[in-house]
């Protein structure tokens, strides 16, 4: 009697033992599982609509949905609508967002090749900026976020900055002194502006109109698509075509996502980063001409476009920024940039 009920006690533990083993088994996403995983995933991204990044969000979301027969359903926030300029990043470590695609000037307290894009009259065009964090270093750059449980995976441009401002037409390096300028944030940028007589401050670009509105600022440098479609020219008198430094944006996710990727799902969201890239690119230079025209159209700002002498005057006030700066950054990844003109 004793030997059967320890049987049929056994028999139950083996049974309760193998269920547990099931549910654990069936409630698991695993990089190990094959097929297309169900998820949803969550793009963040501060800008308006009518943006590079906005267009190579959806763009990601488009091919990402119809690639996995809806199985991946992919939410875009713009406008800060999710997580703001001092938050996203947080929240992507966390998870709580899958992709965020923050302006690099956000990035260079996690690694100083960030400053890249304000380093003053780096690159010539958006190819050769392209080219570079395709290239080998910054590639390199990239890699370095994987400390913060990050990872970089390309970079999506917006293009040349220009500086608007509510005071007077800007000309020559002297105009900016005692002005008080809005950047995205960073050392570099601040010693620029220092340099430059001209004070400067962080402020959320979603915040950055009612700044301007108010006077908290005299000014701003952005691009004209990023001005256009936030209609900074509304409350700027005067806009000055410089393309002294750029608006390059890094599209990041995080290693805890990334990782609990099986083969299948991580082909079909890759194949969507590549296209978000390819529509982001394509897309900057056009919009930022567009966005000048409408501009020129609403006829708000005073567009001073600056001869090469002129631009060649600010290139050496700024020297001593650029020299110190590279250093900084680093002679290999400088040399590699500067081959790229």
């Amino acid at each position: 009697m004793k030997n059967v009920k320890k049987l049929i006690t056994g028999l139950l533990l083996l049974v309760l033992t193998l269920s547990l083993a099931a549910c654990n088994s069936s409630s698991k996403t695993s990089a190990d599982d094959k097929g297309i995983q169900k998820m949803t995933i969550k793009i963040s991204h501060v800008v308006a609509e009518n943006t590079p990044k906005q267009k190579g969000a959806l763009a990601m979301k488009d091919v990402i949905e119809k690639e996995s027969d809806g199985k991946i359903k992919v939410q875009v926030y713009p406008n800060s609508q999710l997580f703001g300029d001092k938050d996203e990043y947080q929240n992507l470590v966390a998870n709580n967002a899958q992709f965020i695609i923050p302006d690099m000037s956000k990035l260079v307290g996690n690694d100083p090749g960030f400053n890249i894009p304000a380093m003053p009259f780096l690159f010539e065009s958006d190819q050769a900026a392209d080219d570079f964090w395709d290239g080998e270093k910054g590639k390199e750059i990239f890699k370095r976020l994987e400390k913060d449980g990050v990872l970089g995976l390309s970079m999506w441009p917006n293009g040349a900055k220009h500086i608007t401002n509510d005071k007077k037409p800007i000309t020559k390096p002297e105009d900016l002194q005692g002005m008080k300028i809005r950047t995205q944030g960073g050392q570099l940028l601040e010693s620029l502006y220092k340099t430059l007589g001209a004070g400067s401050t962080s402020i959320p670009f979603g915040e950055l109109y009612t700044a301007l509105q108010q006077g908290t600022v005299d000014g701003e440098e952005n691009t004209y698509s990023n001005i256009e479609s936030k209609k900074f020219d509304e409350v700027q008198k005067y806009t000055t075509d410089i393309g002294h430094t750029r608006v390059d944006y890094a599209l990041l996710t995080n290693t805890k996502f990334w990782g609990g990727l099986n083969d299948e799902t991580k082909a079909i969201i890759q194949k969507g980063i590549e296209k978000g890239t390819k529509v982001a690119r394509k897309s900057a230079a056009q919009l930022n001409k567009d966005a000048e025209k409408k501009m020129e159209d609403r006829g708000k700002t005073k567009v001073t476009k600056l001869t090469s002498e002129q631009k060649d005057a600010f290139k050496k006030a700024l020297e001593p920024v650029y020299k110190e700066w590279a250093k900084k950054i680093g002679p290999d990844i400088i040399k590699d940039a500067e081959s790229r003109k």
